[in-house]
Formats: C-alpha cells, structure tokens, sequence
C-alpha cells in the first residue's frame, strides 16, 4: 500500500537506480503515515557519517494522540540501509550533477518502507522531450481506442 509518491521526481530527475530503505519512525508517526498525512515532496537524502537521513520530509501530527511532548513534523529521519548501500550511494552522490532522492512511501509486511532514488536532473530540453513523448503515446493510444 503506497502512502506517498514523489511524481515531480520522475519530470525533474532522470533515474539511475533505486534502493529500498525503513526509516527510523515515533509511534504517532506511524498512525499519522497509515493515515495518509504526509509529504515527501521537498525531501532529499543526505549522506552523514556513514549514515543515511532523511531530510524535509513532513509527517503531520497525529490529531488523537495525548502525549504532551512537542512534536516537530519536519525532523530528520535515519533510514536503514545495509553499509554497503551507503557505501555505494556515498561514491555515486560524489559523481558531478547526481542527488538522492525519496521516491515513495509504502507499507511493506507491516514495515514502513521508503523507496530512494539516485538520480542526475534533467535539463529543460530533456523535460521538453519527457512531455512531447507522454503526448504522443497519449494520442497513439486514443487512436487505438477509437480504431477498436
């Protein structure tokens, strides 16, 4: 079951490859992902010491629970990843023009996973392409339908 998806990623990046992660949750937090009150829309990963945090990600508050502590929505978040994962993420990110980023959010064997990209940014005339190809498919598909 998918929770969030970062759609923008594939128009602005193009991807090289895709690891799955879990990611280092509160309890509230679990019940506010379940519920579908989250954005990963703005996140990266960022590399640190050997491990590997996600950044922007913004999970809301759970409205029913009564714990008094304060709650930052945007905190950063250690995602799982085995060392040689990291290792290899580590070595890409230092290759010029390439990021990490967060794909999407899903439930995995009741596990929350997150599903992370390496990926280079598409210049303007690549995104122009991604679109006039989308729109020829489309109209390639239409014809189709309306042959049959």
């Amino acid at each position: 079951m998918k929770f969030a998806s970062n759609r923008k990623a594939f128009y602005n990046y193009e991807i090289i490859d895709k690891f799955e992660a879990g990611i280092v949750l509160q309890g509230p937090e679990i019940k506010s992902i379940r519920n579908s009150n989250l954005s990963i829309a703005e996140s990266r990963i960022l590399i640190n010491k050997g491990e590997a945090w996600l950044i922007g990600c913004h999970i809301a508050e759970y409205k029913f629970d009564s714990s008094p502590e304060q709650y930052d929505p945007i905190r950063d978040r250690k995602l799982l990843l085995h060392k040689n994962q990291i290792d290899k993420l580590r070595g890409a990110k230092n290759q010029q023009g390439l990021t990490i980023i967060p794909l999407s959010i899903y439930l995995k064997k009741n596990l929350i996973k997150v599903e992370i990209a390496l990926a280079r940014g598409k210049k303007k005339y690549d995104k122009r392409a991604t679109i006039k190809e989308r729109d020829s498919n489309r109209e390639i598909a239409r014809r189709l339908r309306q042959k049959n």
